[in-house]
C-alpha cells in the first residue's frame, strides 16, 4: 500500500478547483469606412457618436473558450456619416471547475471586460489615422450588461411558457 504524504497531497489540485486563465488576446477583425470624406473635414464637428457592443463565443477544445468582443461605432455629423469603426477583439480563456451559471457568467461579462481595454484602443488609433479627433470610448459595467441580458432572457421564456387564453 502506498501512502500519501502531506505536501503530495497539497501539490495535487483539488477536483473542483476553479480555474481561470487567459491564453491569448488577439485583433481578429477590423474595419474602419469614412464614406464622406474628405468632404467631412469641412463640415463643422458636431458629432452624434453611436456605441454597440455584441459578444460572442465558441469552445476550442474542453475548458478553452474563443470570447469576441465586437464595439462598433458610428459617428455622424449633420446626418452624414464621418466614419464607421468595427473592431473584433478576441481572446482565448481557459475556464475550469465553474458551473454553468458562472461559467455564463465569466464568459458573458468577466471576459469581455478583459478585451475591452485592447478594443478601446484599437478603435482609438484607428480614428486617429482616419484624421478625426481622438475618441476614448468610457468605460462599459459588463456586469450591469449581463445582468439585463440575463432579465431580458427570463422574460422571454416566461412569456413562452404563459398559455393562451
Amino acid at each position: 500500500m502506498v501512502e500519501k504524504t502531506k505536501t503530495e497531497e497539497a501539490k495535487k489540485p483539488a477536483e473542483d478547483e476553479q480555474q481561470f486563465q487567459l491564453q491569448k488576446i488577439y485583433l481578429k477583425d477590423t474595419s474602419f469606412e469614412t464614406p464622406n470624406s474628405p468632404e467631412i473635414f469641412t463640415e463643422n464637428w458636431e458629432p452624434d457618436v453611436n456605441v454597440e457592443l455584441q459578444t460572442a463565443g465558441k469552445p476550442l477544445a474542453d475548458d478553452v473558450q474563443e470570447v469576441v468582443l465586437t464595439v462598433t461605432v458610428t459617428v455622424k455629423v449633420s446626418e452624414k456619416t464621418a466614419y464607421l469603426v468595427e473592431v473584433h477583439q478576441a481572446g482565448v480563456f481557459t475556464l475550469a471547475g465553474f458551473n454553468e451559471t458562472e461559467r455564463a457568467h465569466m464568459l458573458g461579462s468577466y471576459c469581455p471586460n478583459i478585451l475591452f481595454p485592447y478594443a478601446r484602443e484599437a478603435i482609438s488609433d484607428l480614428i486617429g489615422k482616419g484624421g478625426f479627433p481622438q475618441l476614448l470610448l468610457a468605460p462599459v459595467n459588463f456586469d450591469a450588461l449581463y445582468a439585463q441580458h440575463v432579465q431580458q432572457q427570463q422574460e422571454k421564456n416566461t412569456a413562452e411558457e404563459e398559455p393562451l387564453h
